[in-house]
């Protein structure tokens, strides 16, 4: 996948993203919302193997830049019945809070459903993560239930994660025309 609109790109990540990808994965500030406080704790050797089992038809990862230089990572998984999975980090602190969340989901939710031939996409997040769900809301996702305390994070603390639905007639793109 290679998807430009102004300064902003999606592309497949590849061996050469490992190091980078280890490094966001392994800084707990990074991965707090996703329950690892402490980071994975895991290689650029471990996450370019699982970079290479990387397919258009089950999962991809991929990198989103802003001028050239990479500030976060995506993913989608094929979850069949024409339905995605989708996923979104902006790892560069930097570049948080300036609108590109929903302008790289709309990119990304565009080609999903316009070139890939998803119906529907799915996603959670945390139920702290208030940012998330209003981009998530205003691109037209659904709420469909909050799941509450249905998980631990690294530390055992408990956690509660919001689930959401899009089919492709509640999309709201926020990509100029």
């Amino acid at each position: 996948m290679l998807l430009e609109y102004k300064n902003l790109k999606i592309r497949n990540a590849s061996e050469s993203d490992s190091k980078q990808l280890a490094n966001w994965w392994n800084d707990g500030r990074v991965m707090a919302h996703a329950g690892f406080p402490n980071g994975l704790g895991t290689t650029a050797e471990k996450v370019s193997e699982e970079i290479g089992s990387d397919s258009d038809d089950t999962r991809r990862r991929l990198i989103m830049e802003a001028d050239n230089v990479s500030i976060g990572e995506m993913s989608y998984c094929n979850r069949g019945n024409k339905t995605a999975e989708i996923g979104i980090k902006i790892c560069d602190f930097s570049m948080q809070d300036k609108g590109l969340g929903k302008i790289l989901l709309s990119m990304l939710i565009s080609c999903l459903f316009e070139q890939m031939g998803y119906e529907k996409i799915f996603l959670d997040t945390n139920l702290k993560n208030k940012r998330a769900q209003h981009v998530y809301e205003r691109l037209g996702f659904k709420r469909l239930r909050v799941a509450e305390n249905s998980w631990y994070d690294q530390l055992g603390d408990p956690q509660s994660a919001v689930e959401y639905e899009m089919y492709k007639e509640d999309f709201i793109s926020f990509l100029e025309k």
